[in-house]
């Protein structure tokens, strides 16, 4: 009886720290993304909100490819791991110059479980955009943007 108690108290705690965790789709295991971009297709959290705090800098298209806050700047396509939303977003780049500056970010998790940012990203090395970049946010986007006070659209 007393290891019957152990065991629902123990089921009991775990349950009670994963009602925040966000599930991970059932054919996305942690850490088994492999990146499809380099370090040079990254740009840091700081760069980007350096460029968009100078009122002289041109600025990239920046687009939102996930389900997070919108960066000050940013057109939310949704996520990008749904058809209709990638869909959307390709659609907006074949109407673009290829050497048009253009960030992609998500951030709503780890960039090993991120089921938005590989298909975004590949949409734009399939669409030949040589300016392309991937935001730099390898936790997420509270952590890797919003706790530094980066620019967030109102």
């Amino acid at each position: 009886m007393k290891s019957l108690f152990i065991i629902l108290l123990a089921l009991g705690f775990s349950m009670a720290f994963d009602v925040q965790a966000q599930p991970l789709p059932k054919t996305i295991q942690p850490g088994s993304l492999k990146n499809t971009w380099t370090k040079n297709e990254l740009i840091e959290p700081a760069a980007l909100a350096a460029i968009i705090k100078n009122p002289k800098a041109a600025k990239p298209l920046i687009f939102n490819i996930g389900v997070v806050d919108d960066i000050t700047g940013a057109k939310n396509m949704g996520a990008a791991s749904e058809k209709e939303n990638l869909a959307r977003f390709k659609k907006k780049l074949a109407k673009l110059p290829k050497n048009t500056p253009i960030v992609v970010y998500c951030g709503c998790c780890p960039f090993d479980r991120c089921p938005n940012i590989r298909p975004a990203f590949q949409a734009l090395k399939e669409g030949g955009f040589s300016k392309g970049k991937l935001l730099n946010l390898p936790t997420n986007l509270k952590t890797d943007w919003i706790s530094k006070g980066y620019p967030l659209a109102k």
